[in-house]
Parts: C-alpha cells; structure tokens; sequence
C-alpha cells in the first residue's frame, strides 16, 4: 500500500479498469495470470460483456496452454449432461451477450457451441493429441495476438 494521492478522475478511472488477484497454494507454480495485458487495459463500461468475457477467455486459455507439454492440446470439458469434450480450435463472440466455441468432440466431430454469457461455465483440459507425428496446436498464442490487433 502506498501513499499515492489521486485525482477524483484518477481515482474513477481506476476503478472502472479491470483487475485481477489469484493466490495458488504453490507460490513457484505458473498456475495464474499476475497482470492484466495492454489490450485489456481500457475502462470495461467501453466493451460489451461479450466482449469482455470473451478477452478474458483467450488470456486463460493462452496461460492454461502455456503450462502444458507437446503431447497435449487444449480442449473444454462441458457441465451437466453427457456432452463430453470439446478440442478449442476457434472461439469468438457476437455483441452483446454471446461466446462461440468451435471444434472438434472426443470422436472427430465438427463441434460448436453457442452460450449466453450469463450462463457461461468454462472448464479447461488437456488432452492428448490426436496424432503422434504432429505438433500440438495452439490457438492461444493466435486468440491473443488478435487483441492486441484490435
């Protein structure tokens, strides 16, 4: 804590950017985003929360990618049902309120799923990929770049 004054705009201003605070049991752990990137750094009543939903989205998947070896690719595991896997080959949002995932399922199957953001509930997994001789994709380097460029 410092002893730093701020304008009342400051101050406003602040406290309408987004923040983030993670604590992980492993201190050493590359578990967790420690700071909120350029791109997202703009007062969040500027973006739908579509949107905004969607470019924290691509910062976990980018960071969950990062801790995983070359024999795995990530996918989303959904709630509720038997609806299995989805491989995350692409994702995207349509103002105000919706997130698109697309992909592949467990079989190979040309997958997408369409969700409203209040009902919006992410799991993120590993799973092998599904050929030997080929490298891992990675979309999160991809998803992340393209913020930066918008």
């Amino acid at each position: 804590m410092g002893d730093e004054i701020m304008t009342t705009a400051e101050a406003a201003e602040s406290a309408a950017l987004p923040q983030l605070h993670e604590v992980h049991a492993d201190p050493e752990a590359k578990a967790g985003l420690s700071t909120v990137p350029a791109a997202l750094n703009k007062p969040v009543e500027t973006k739908s929360p579509a949107r905004w939903a969607y470019e924290r989205l691509v910062l976990y998947i980018k960071n969950f990618e990062e801790q995983l070896d070359g024999e795995h690719e990530i996918a989303m595991g959904f709630t509720g049902g038997d609806a299995g896997v989805l491989r995350i080959e692409g994702m995207g949002y349509f103002d105000p309120d919706i997130i698109t995932f697309y992909g592949t399922d467990g079989g190979g199957g040309k997958t997408q799923l369409v969700q409203h953001i209040s009902q919006l509930n992410v799991m993120l997994r590993a799973l092998p990929k599904p050929a030997a001789d080929t490298p891992a994709k990675r979309i999160g380097f991809r998803l992340a770049s393209d913020l930066d460029d918008s």
